[in-house]
């Protein structure tokens, strides 16, 4: 039997982050007056960036709790260590209002969900917290198009490790290999879903990434629209359909 169901990241997958967490920071430095002549907006945006990758890798890999890599970004940007929970979690949030005032989906995401709701099955799988993803999905108009939402701060496991990949595939009672993901990391996403027996898909929108050659065990893709023609009968790359 071929894909029946189609496991989805979240974050600059279906939600366009990047844009969304770059215009709520420049929004939010405005708002603190934290822009001075000792460092440009794009200098402030990009240590912003680089300070939470950072800690996302810290939360990805069991060292810090979801909450606590949230309060830690704001002390690192900030370069204080000394400062409390409190006003830690009271400056994100007053970040996050402006970063949520600029959410919006990607515009290929709702007329491929409508196309493959027709075939396919759907869920979410997401290196995050069910309460964030989960209203998140709600706020953007689409969490009725996924049957489950799995995260990896209840789930207990990160992506890439397989056992991420294949609680989505139990959630959904199917084998890996009747389930596709579609992510835009090629190496959390891509080869992590691969390695875990997924058909994977690696959503390149702008080039983000670089890759020595063609991408190994998965398949990149420049937008979601090319994805339909992908899931039909013939979906594992040239291999002979087994539907019917």
């Amino acid at each position: 039997m071929g894909i029946r169901a189609v496991v989805w990241d979240v974050d600059d997958t279906l939600f366009d982050y990047t844009f969304a967490d770059r215009e709520g920071m420049r929004a939010h430095l405005v708002a603190e007056r934290m822009l001075g002549a000792e460092e440009s907006v794009e200098g402030a945006l990009a240590r912003w960036r680089e300070v939470t990758d950072a800690q996302w890798a810290r939360f990805a890999a069991g060292e810090v709790t979801f909450e606590e890599q949230r309060l830690d970004r704001v002390r690192v940007f900030l370069q204080a260590a000394g400062m409390s929970d409190a006003e830690a979690g009271e400056w994100f949030a007053r970040y996050v209002a402006h970063y949520e005032a600029a959410w919006a989906l990607f515009p290929d995401v709702l007329p491929v969900l409508d196309l493959l709701a027709r075939s396919h099955r759907h869920a979410v799988l997401s290196n995050s917290s069910l309460h964030v993803q989960e209203r998140k999905l709600r706020i953007l108009g689409v969490r009725d198009r996924f049957e489950s939402v799995l995260c990896a701060a209840e789930l207990g496991v990160s992506k890439p490790a397989a056992d991420a990949f294949r609680a989505a595939c139990d959630r959904l009672g199917l084998p890996p290999h009747q389930v596709a993901y579609v992510g835009d990391h090629p190496e959390i996403d891509g080869r992590g879903a691969a390695d875990a027996g997924l058909l994977s898909f690696w959503i390149d929108r702008g080039g983000v990434y670089r890759l020595d050659g063609d991408p190994a065990g998965f398949r990149r893709i420049g937008s979601l629209t090319e994805l339909p023609a992908l899931l039909g009968p013939d979906t594992r790359f040239g291999a002979p359909s087994t539907f019917g």
